[in-house]
């Protein structure tokens, strides 16, 4: 069966283009287009779309207040599209708290000058935030009850005082995986604990890093698949809900206890055992700049065993190999467990290479983190 849906945004010619390359793929169905947000929530609701693609800047009603309204009415998928600039992360992040699951740069170059890439990156996004769309309406009901964030984590105090750690629960592992279902994480002296994430990792670290307290004893690192202009906000957003601090890494950056540091988009970090950050150019042979793997990769030289990585929602299998390798030092990994996943594509990469020593629900790992490094 075809994939339904509905694309908006004020500009004839987006909205034609994105209908023609969406339309090109066979398995795609075009369903309605809109011009602003309130024909978005009135189609959204007679057409009943798998996924919407959506324009932030529109006359009426922005995209945002859209979405909120359509997570509130009809929870479907919504794909944003967002300019490159500081400006337009801001308000695509705000988007994302509002219950948007994704977003793709809104580069007219781009669909001028490489088509083919466009419109295999577009379907293939399509596509996966449609088979994810079975179990979306709980992320939306989550998502729609707070107008001020996602509704999924309580924003801490900018002034990071610690918290006590929320009650523990454990989660079985997902269905089919090979990895175990913990009770309780594995204490022990982690000299750093890992995230990678991608696809629905932006509320997700938010859930994750805002169970942590101001004390919490380990550095941490971050790698979110995101665009250059992105990560300096995202950083700074994280940096406001939650009592650890957070911040985009530089080059020469120290790991220190409390501390999360987020990889900038378009670049790649490694870590060293000296504890410090290396930030290199991200080479054009990789897909995903900056890689889990690669950060991944360098934790486990640097640190052997005394690494513990957590693999979030996601497209694809980024963080397989570097799971992989930090398996072999003897470091612990954990995977988000499917049933809470947005794409449960990174985690059951994991899973289904047996490398996960643990499997947790979303709401859990930010505990667990607390015990296992406590």
């Amino acid at each position: 069966m075809a994939v339904k849906v509905l694309v908006v945004d004020d500009s004839g010619f987006f909205r034609r283009r994105v209908s023609e390359i969406l339309s090109s793929d066979p398995n795609i169905q075009v369903v309605g287009t809109a011009t602003n947000g309130r024909e978005a929530i009135d189609q959204a609701l007679a057409l009943r779309p798998d996924v919407i693609t959506m324009d932030y800047e529109m006359p009426m009603m922005d995209g945002i207040t859209a979405v909120r309204n359509i997570m509130q009415r009809c929870p479907t998928p919504v794909m944003m599209f967002s300019s490159l600039t500081h400006e337009g992360a801001r308000v695509t992040l705000d988007a994302l708290d509002a219950g948007a699951v994704d977003f793709l740069p809104k580069n007219f170059e781009d669909i001028s000058r490489n088509p083919e890439k466009v419109r295999q990156l577009l379907c293939e996004k399509v596509h996966s935030i449609a088979r994810a769309n079975r179990r979306f309406g709980q992320f939306a009901a989550s998502a729609s009850s707070s107008p001020a964030t996602t509704g999924h984590a309580t924003p801490a105090p900018t002034s990071h005082r610690p918290a006590s750690p929320a009650p523990e629960r454990s989660a079985p592992a997902a269905p089919g995986s090979a990895a175990p279902a913990s009770s309780a994480p594995r204490r022990k002296h982690y000299r750093l604990v890992a995230i990678g994430t991608s696809t629905g990792g932006p509320v997700a670290l938010q859930r994750v890093l805002s169970r942590l307290p101001a004390s919490f004893p380990a550095p941490l690192v971050l790698i979110q698949h995101m665009p250059a202009a992105f990560t300096k906000a995202f950083a700074e957003r994280l940096d406001k809900l939650c009592q650890i601090r957070v911040k985009e890494a530089e080059d020469g950056d120290l790991l220190r206890p409390g501390l999360a540091l987020l990889a900038p988009g378009g670049k790649q970090m490694m870590v060293d055992g000296r504890g410090a950050v290396k930030i290199l150019p991200g080479d054009e042979r990789l897909n995903y700049k900056p890689c889990v793997d690669i950060t991944f990769g360098s934790a486990a030289k640097a640190y052997g065993d005394k690494v513990l990585a957590v693999v979030l929602t996601g497209m694809g299998a980024d963080g397989r190999e570097g799971a992989r390798m930090l398996k072999q030092g003897g470091s612990q990994v954990w995977a988000q467990d499917e049933a809470s996943c947005v794409i449960y594509g990174m985690p059951m990469a994991v899973v289904k290479a047996s490398l996960a020593d643990a499997v947790y629900s979303l709401d859990d790992i930010g505990p667990h983190l607390v015990e296992a490094c406590s």
